[in-house]
Parts: structure tokens; C-alpha cells; sequence
């Protein structure tokens, strides 16, 4: 049995996010479909309530309070993470809803914080990363402290309208 302090495997991490994902949105009476074997690269579930419109979802797990996202677009000439952020945005549906699950610092019997966001809210959110310079990495919340970072001074931290709720998915599923 895993401590709660000990690392999980990548592997485990994505098992357990997709999982507690599914059950969440199966709790607020969606259908849920988890596709199993070979991954599609846009999403991991797809959801549906009550009539025929089908949501692609695409779940991200962590327990480091982070999730990088847009670093394999970054060239290796210059790091210009906007245009990275662009190139990300580009390969992914406006219909898509992205789940990000954050296990770190969760005991076993708390369910772990849920995040809901569009392709483009998380784009928006990338952009305004380290005092509006730009990152590859989605920080649940993070304060730049070192006075050489680029974003000295600054907290970047996901929108509380994020957060995971019915109002949330209602408002994603119009």
C-alpha cells in the first residue's frame, strides 16, 4: 500500500485522475464512456446527459501542484512560450474540456481538487503566467520567489471559476 507521502508512478497518477474524474461526472448523471487500450490524443472520456451532444474530456493528473502542457512545442532555438501556448491551442477542439486532478497533499480519504477549463481559457491562462511572459506549465498555484525569475513578485494560480462543480459543467456544455 502507498503512504501518502510516497511518489505514484506517471502511470498510476493518469489511472487515478481519469477514475476519479469518470466518478464525478457519473455523480452529477452524465454517461460516461473511458476508452481503454491505445489513447486518442484529444481526449480520455467522453461524456453525455440526456441527449445526443457528446463532450470529448481530457484529463490531466498530478501530484507535483502543476501540469506541464506546452513544453514539446517550445523550438530549441528560443524558448518563445506564446508561440508554444499557440501551437498547443492549435491541436486541440474549441469542444474539448480539459480536467486537470491534483492529488498532491490529498489524503486518501479527500477527494482530490478538480479543475474544468477550455482549451482557450487554458491558453489565456498559460499566457499570463510569470507576470504575462508566458510558461509551459499550468501551476495550481504558485508564487514566483526567486528575485531572478521572470515573474518575481507574481502568484499564478487557476481561476476559482474553474473549480469543478455541476454550475461548472453546465456552463461548459451549452
Amino acid at each position: 500500500m502507498t503512504r501518502q507521502n510516497e511518489k505514484l508512478a506517471p502511470f498510476h497518477v493518469k489511472v487515478s485522475a481519469e477514475a476519479i474524474a469518470a466518478g464525478q461526472f457519473a455523480r452529477l448523471g452524465y454517461d460516461v464512456s473511458v476508452q481503454y487500450g491505445a489513447n486518442q490524443p484529444e481526449y480520455d472520456l467522453i461524456i453525455s446527459k440526456g441527449d445526443d451532444k457528446l463532450y470529448k474530456v481530457s484529463v490531466k493528473g498530478s501530484q507535483e501542484g502543476y501540469w506541464g502542457l506546452t513544453q514539446k512545442f517550445l523550438t530549441k532555438s528560443k524558448a518563445d512560450y506564446k508561440d508554444a501556448i499557440d501551437k498547443w491551442l492549435q491541436k486541440h477542439s474549441s469542444k474539448t474540456i480539459f480536467c486537470f486532478v491534483q492529488l498532491q497533499n490529498v489524503p486518501i480519504d479527500i477527494l482530490p481538487r478538480i479543475y474544468l477549463a477550455t482549451p482557450k481559457e487554458v491558453a489565456k491562462r498559460l499566457k499570463e503566467t510569470a507576470n504575462n511572459n508566458g510558461a509551459t506549465i499550468l501551476y495550481e498555484n504558485h508564487t514566483w520567489k526567486r528575485k531572478i525569475a521572470i515573474g518575481f513578485g507574481t502568484i499564478d494560480k487557476i481561476p476559482n471559476s474553474w473549480k469543478f462543480s455541476k454550475e461548472r459543467i453546465e456552463q461548459l456544455t451549452k
